[in-house]
């Protein structure tokens, strides 16, 4: 089910520009698609998907595969509300593993069969394992957000695997990308059994980083304590859910479509569908497991409430940006930072066992 909604191509060029050519697209090309685009859904010259699709074509045709797996990332964005967007992303998908044999870390793509609903339903994974690994260790399992998903966070993966020197298994939200399912508060158990694969793939400690609508469900995962830790960068966990920013820059048609909306919903209608994504039942518990929640303190889609709620919770690190917005995505080095710090201080903890005294560093 899918439905396209009236969406100003000029105000997601407004918004996404800085994260178009931080990901590694030329600028003059980025321009050059801003200056040629001037209608969002039309398959056709001047049309968003025909336009990125095009210059996508033009990289694969000199061999860039990576630029063009980039490129038809865009012309599928934000959502598969229609045929075209849906061809993009699978022209994405074959430009990505076209690309894989020069990446910088080893890669391969799995298709797991996991319990959802009393059946199963397949999740595409893809794997990164730092080359410098011995032995098992504890494993990153990191899931995108609602608009931007696994191929389009891939240079975000390979970092955090580089930097952290551990595997890391990257999978689309329920609801967008490869996901065959609409997004529920119930696709939770899709994600209780990625968990439990990750265990397998090292020492059982998995530590859940979520981006954007991704970090909703890795909140949820360090709420619960399903997972050992979670890093929350962006994540929605209740405010967001509530005070109507869904409207900006497309955004609540693009969550329309993930939650399975074949026609655009009234306002009521969407966030009547919003209420149970609220995760203040976990935040009135006390089993969390250790967290880090980081966002940028002008951020046009998730309030600062849903960052400043984790402030004083036990193994728990808050960082609210100033001067960045959604994801802090303007000041990435600075994130990766402080994820680079946090992590190897909680992975000796975890490592240690309960009651153990971890020597200060």
């Amino acid at each position: 089910m899918s439905y396209q909604w009236p969406l100003a191509a000029k105000d997601l060029f407004a918004e996404r520009y800085p994260q178009m050519v931080n990901a590694g697209l030329p600028v003059p090309d980025v321009d050059a698609m801003r200056a040629a685009i001037t209608d969002m859904w039309a398959d056709e010259p001047g049309g968003w998907v025909h336009e990125w699709s095009a210059l996508a074509a033009r990289y694969a045709s000199a061999g860039s595969h990576d630029l063009s797996a980039l490129a038809y990332g865009w012309a599928r964005f934000p959502t598969l509300a229609d045929g075209a967007k849906r061809a993009a992303l699978a022209r994405q998908t074959e430009q990505y593993l076209l690309a894989a044999s020069g990446f910088a870390l080893p890669f391969h793509r799995d298709v797991l069969d996991l319990p959802y609903g009393g059946g199963l339903t397949q999740v595409p994974v893809h794997v990164f394992t730092p080359p410098a690994a011995v032995e098992k260790g504890p494993v990153l399992l990191v899931s995108g957000g609602v608009d931007s998903w696994k191929m389009d966070v891939h240079g975000l993966l390979t970092t955090l695997c580089a930097h952290s020197g551990l595997p890391v298994v990257a999978f689309d939200i329920p609801g967008t990308g490869d996901s065959q399912v609409p997004m529920r508060p119930d696709g939770a158990e899709i994600v209780r059994g990625l968990i439990g694969h990750a265990r397998t793939l090292g020492n059982g400690i998995v530590v859940h980083v979520g981006i954007s609508m991704g970090g909703h469900y890795s909140a949820r995962s360090g709420l619960a304590g399903e997972a050992d830790a979670a890093v929350v960068l962006g994540g929605p966990v209740e405010a967001a859910f509530a005070d109507g920013r869904l409207a900006r820059f497309g955004m609540d048609g693009i969550v329309g479509n993930a939650l399975g909306f074949d026609r655009q919903p009234s306002r009521d209608g969407l966030f009547a569908a919003l209420a149970d994504f609220s995760l203040r039942p976990l935040l009135d518990t006390e089993g969390q497991a250790p967290m880090l929640v980081v966002n940028g303190a002008d951020d046009v889609h998730v309030p600062q409430e849903d960052t400043l709620v984790f402030e004083g919770r036990r193994d728990t690190e808050v960082h609210l940006l100033p001067g960045t917005g959604h994801c802090a995505v303007t000041r990435l080095p600075e994130v990766l930072r402080i994820i680079s710090e946090w992590l190897p201080r909680t992975l000796s903890t975890l490592q240690a066992g309960p009651g153990a005294v971890v020597p200060a560093k």
